[in-house]
């Protein structure tokens, strides 16, 4: 019966054992209708991989005391609650609904695990045993530029799903990845239990999703993602920052796109960025601020406009020689 129609239900029986073998078959396929039904309902709630490989093997218990290397990744929108006050609750509903739909097939058709929903927010993981160690950082990265261009279509869907013809909330999204030793399994209570990640690395990519507000960027990845996702995506060296509660600088990136599908535009743009940067870590402000000005003048580069602004509060400093150059964020 697997895979079969469970739809299918036979009618006119006679009053004869032919008869009650075919109400029993009837009893049969109803039962596996149910199962598979309730399947079904359990698979939004619950990867159906979670459970094939996790929960089913028994796996759960032993995995959460070993540590793993996984990709996490966080995305939410950018100013979803000036958003939600402004459309009705039908609306807000209808339109988150439609996002995480949206956003969840991009992560899945990379490998991805939904891990959970938080609010606006979403948080999924790449790792074994749901995808070769060396392949979760790329996988994760696709999905993020999958997400990114998924936008645009629910962009477009906005107007008929809100039934507005004017005033349509403007979407972003910011996303942040970040690739470490997590620990993973059936973490909670003995009566309420999640299959979850945990660790310092989730904790980053919550910090890079975060980030993105002041940098003007979209989607950054910490330097241990690149370093796994190496050839198969094009980034842009951002800055060295220690996060918000930590005490350890990180290098992060912008994900500008895959591998060699970078317009000239992003090729020049990245050249001249790695140059002003070279130079703001040297002190060289006035060079420094002559390139950033620049792209700020050419492709309105909103990131080369923060570090001006960057720049303008370090000349009133005397850094010395000893200035590594990190950036320490205040605020998460």
């Amino acid at each position: 019966m697997h895979g079969g129609n469970l739809a299918i239900k036979i009618e006119g029986l006679p009053e004869d054992e032919i008869g009650q073998l075919g109400d029993s078959m009837n009893k049969m396929i109803a039962e596996l209708r149910k199962k598979q039904d309730l399947q079904a309902v359990i698979s939004t709630y619950i990867d159906p991989r979670v459970v094939e490989k996790i929960i089913l093997p028994g796996r759960a218990e032993v995995l959460a005391d070993q540590k793993q290397i996984m990709t996490i990744l966080f995305c939410d929108i950018a100013g979803f609650t000036g958003i939600s006050e402004r459309l009705s609750l039908t609306g807000l509903v209808k339109m988150v609904n439609r996002y995480f739909t949206i956003m969840t097939e991009c992560i899945k058709a990379e490998g991805g695990i939904i891990d959970k929903f938080i609010g606006d927010a979403i948080m999924a993981y790449w790792g074994p045993p749901f995808i070769r160690e060396d392949e979760q950082a790329a996988a994760a990265c696709r999905a993020a530029i999958r997400m990114r261009e998924a936008l645009e279509q629910f962009r477009h869907e906005l107007p008929e799903i809100l039934g507005l013809r004017k005033d349509i909330p403007e979407i972003q999204i910011r996303i942040g990845l970040a690739t470490g030793e997590v620990v993973v399994g059936n973490i909670g209570s003995d009566t309420a239990r999640s299959c979850t990640v945990m660790g310092d690395i989730v904790n980053l990519a919550s910090r890079l999703e975060s980030a993105n507000k002041q940098f003007g960027t979209a989607i950054i990845i910490s330097e241990s993602t690149l370093r796994m996702a190496d050839v198969h995506v094009e980034a842009l060296e951002l800055d060295r920052i220690i996060v918000k509660g930590k005490s350890e600088p990180v290098e992060i990136y912008e994900l500008l796109g895959l591998s060699a599908q970078l317009t000239p535009i992003q090729t020049t743009r990245r050249t001249r960025f790695n140059e002003a940067i070279a130079a703001y870590r040297r002190q060289d402000w006035l060079a420094a601020r002559a390139i950033f000005t620049e792209l700020v003048e050419k492709y309105e580069d909103k990131t080369a406009a923060i570090f001006i602004e960057r720049i303008k509060l370090l000349e009133t400093h005397a850094l010395g020689a000893g200035w590594d150059g990190v950036w320490r964020m205040t605020s998460k």
